[in-house]
């Protein structure tokens, strides 16, 4: 899958136009980077199409310490971020583009290949959504 296809998976998941679903993906995978171990980062990133990569990697510090919060914390931060009018549209766009990396990485379940990994890292909270994300997509026709 190659960048304009994940923005355009977003874009239809999300029923919003190109440039939405991309400023909402750049939120997302970032908000999601920094829950991750900067090596863990790293080898998201390698399994990346390069302008998602250059998009995932933009900021990244690798010395940084792991933003430890949880899912409310997240999805707020994303609410914030995507100036999105409540929670629920936010955990409409993590659902997204969660789902949408996950078929990326290649796995229908969250939980296969580096998909695995990066659910491996999450706290318990914020593997349920990832969880919820893997669900839903798989009820989707793409």
């Amino acid at each position: 899958m190659d960048y304009r296809t994940f923005v355009r998976t977003v874009a239809e998941r999300l029923r919003c136009d190109r440039p939405r679903a991309e400023g909402l993906s750049v939120i997302v995978l970032r908000e999601l980077r920094d829950r991750l171990t900067p090596q863990e980062a790293a080898d998201v990133a390698a399994q990346l199409p390069k302008e998602l990569k250059l998009i995932w990697l933009e900021g990244e510090d690798a010395g940084r310490h792991v933003a430890r919060i949880h899912r409310d914390a997240f999805i707020g931060d994303v609410r914030r971020r995507g100036v999105l009018p409540d929670d629920s549209e936010a955990l409409r766009a993590i659902r997204a583009v969660f789902a949408t990396l996950q078929r990326l990485l290649g796995s229908p379940t969250g939980k296969e290949g580096e998909a695995w990994d990066i659910y491996s890292q999450l706290p318990k909270d914020l593997k349920l959504l990832w969880e919820e994300a893997a669900r839903t997509s798989a009820e989707e026709k793409f």
